[in-house]
């Protein structure tokens, strides 16, 4: 999981010098950065030879990942630009839907937490970020970080954290999911990106533990992946209150390069049904991360 590096604060770090290719690295392995080849503003952030962020420095509201796409198209369907959201990332990288939420909602006020210190100082020495408060990065372990915070202080949860191929066991059981819902103020909205292999068990799962936490769940992903048809994103949420109370949803998802369906809480549950809740301490282990990232389609 790699170490903190002390003594840094990323909101402080020198930098501001913009985006040089190259491999660097980091406080978890290395990480490299590419230029988009389709997109002279664009940037592609790799670490440890997997896609991890893609950022276009012209246009925040850009966003290069389908499954970003779909958490975006989701959060909007909730809350209007004039929100004063209050977000949590867990897991940073480049920042790319932090960026976006902050061009959309201008109000907003976001923490995004990364577990590698030396990746958040290139990130924000690299990038066009947002500055504190607007958008504050904080080093530290993502679980860790989630139990300190105070109850009904967030409106958004998005988890979205990998160690190489797999996201952290202590991140996908019961006892964290509860701790995310702890932390969400009435209406607010948990979201998971969960990546899968098309048998779906670890998605199963995952849709069981969030389906445990909460009262109201749903789910987005493309029609060959809800059907276990090949590896991918399965996008996995849960809410106090119900999902898709606007009925423009479902359309946005479809209209997208990669149209994808929204499943309300039944389809939810009945996906989820037969599978066990993850736990502390149980040694199951959550789905494996593939080449997730669907550009250029």
């Amino acid at each position: 999981m790699g170490r903190k590096r002390p003594g840094k604060d990323p909101e402080q770090a020198t930098g501001g010098t913009g985006p040089v290719a190259g491999t660097y690295p980091i406080d978890t392995g290395t990480c490299e950065l590419v230029p988009d080849s389709f997109n002279p503003d664009g940037w592609i952030l790799m670490i440890n030879g997997v896609h991890s962020s893609h950022i276009d420095l012209a246009d925040p509201r850009h966003l290069d990942f389908e499954y970003m796409r779909w958490i975006a198209a989701l959060v909007e369907s909730r809350w209007r630009p004039d929100a004063s959201l209050r977000a949590l990332h867990l897991g940073a990288a480049a920042c790319s839907l932090a960026r976006y939420l902050a061009a959309v909602y201008p109000g907003a006020r976001q923490v995004a937490v990364e577990l590698d210190g030396r990746l958040a100082e290139l990130v924000r020495g690299w990038f066009d970020l947002p500055r504190a408060p607007l958008l504050r990065l904080r080093v530290g372990e993502a679980r860790a970080v989630t139990e300190t915070l105070h109850e009904d202080s967030r409106d958004l949860v998005i988890r979205d954290v990998f160690a190489g191929a797999k996201t952290p066991v202590p991140l996908t059981t019961a006892e964290f999911t509860a701790h995310a819902a702890r932390v969400l103020a009435p209406g607010g909205m948990y979201v998971v990106n969960c990546g899968d292999t098309p048998d779906l068990r670890g998605a199963r799962a995952e849709a069981a533990t969030i389906c445990a936490s909460f009262a109201y769940t749903a789910a987005i992903a493309d029609p060959a992946m809800l059907k276990g048809r090949r590896y991918g994103n399965i996008i996995l949420a849960g809410s106090d209150t119900p999902f898709a109370q606007d009925p423009a949803l479902p359309r946005t998802l479809l209209k997208g390069a990669v149209p994808a369906h929204l499943w309300d809480d039944a389809k939810v549950r009945s996906f989820a049904a037969g599978s066990r809740p993850l736990h502390d301490g149980s040694g199951e282990e959550p789905p494996a991360r593939q080449e997730l990232s669907t550009r250029r389609l």
